[in-house]
């Protein structure tokens, strides 16, 4: 049976989430979960950033009480490494944390890490992503690239472990109104999720609840609903 997916507005490794990856470490039937940590979105940032965001998640997660691997996978090439891919094999939980979207798509795409990220939430890990981590495992993600023009925007693929959706992290940093109109070309048959700051969704077989201490805002085309922690909703 394929494992749950958490998905997070923004707030990875730090204490507003410890509530909600506990959460996550407490189902799985292992005394010491093996988490594995993937900064790839953060390596367009620099090295020093890339390995800060693998050094929180380690530090955070083995405060949990896991077994923590960082996965130190920074571009396409990276991506088929044999000892990475052995890693993601054999994880409990694999966690994409954020950073440049597009560039956590290229690699995810280009490379065997996304199948065999596929392939250990079929067999039943749980694979967590934050802000573009988030955005990467969804159906599809906005292609937020530089370009002449923003609009109209553009779509591409994502990995699909959360199949029919569309995420939008960090909602409450930024204006509804400027995110409406992203949510309005957003392709038709899907249902977007503005997934606020230190705020999750666990999504499993359809059924969703929110974690944190702000608000998911869940679009059905022009239909808009709130829900807050605790509170559950199907896609």
């Amino acid at each position: 049976m394929s494992g749950p997916v958490a998905l997070i507005g923004a707030g990875e490794f730090l204490p507003g989430m410890a509530s909600l990856d506990r959460l996550l470490l407490d189902g799985i039937s292992r005394s010491r979960p093996r988490v594995v940590i993937l900064p790839t979105a953060s390596a367009p940032d620099g090295e020093a950033v890339f390995r800060g965001w693998a050094e929180m998640g380690r530090a955070h997660f083995a405060a949990l009480g896991a077994e923590v691997e960082c996965v130190l996978v920074r571009n396409v090439e990276e991506g088929f490494d044999a000892a990475a891919l052995q890693a993601i094999g054999e994880a409990d939980l694999v966690y994409l944390s954020g950073g440049k979207p597009d560039h956590l798509r290229s690699v995810l795409t280009g490379s065997p890490l996304g199948a065999a990220i596929r392939t250990a939430h079929a067999r039943g890990a749980v694979i967590a992503g934050c802000s573009a981590g988030a955005m990467a495992i969804a159906e599809v993600q906005a292609d937020l690239r530089r370009r002449r023009l923003p609009w109209p925007i553009r779509w591409t693929a994502g990995a699909s472990l959360v199949p029919g959706v569309v995420v939008l992290p960090h909602y409450d940093a930024w204006p509804e109104t400027i995110l409406a109109l992203m949510v309005l070309q957003a392709p038709r048959h899907l249902v977007v999720l503005g997934i606020d700051e230190d705020t999750g969704v666990v999504a499993r077989d359809g059924h969703c609840q929110v974690h944190g201490r702000g608000r998911v805002t869940v679009w059905r085309r022009r239909r808009r609903e709130r829900y807050r922690r605790g509170e559950s909703f199907r896609i």
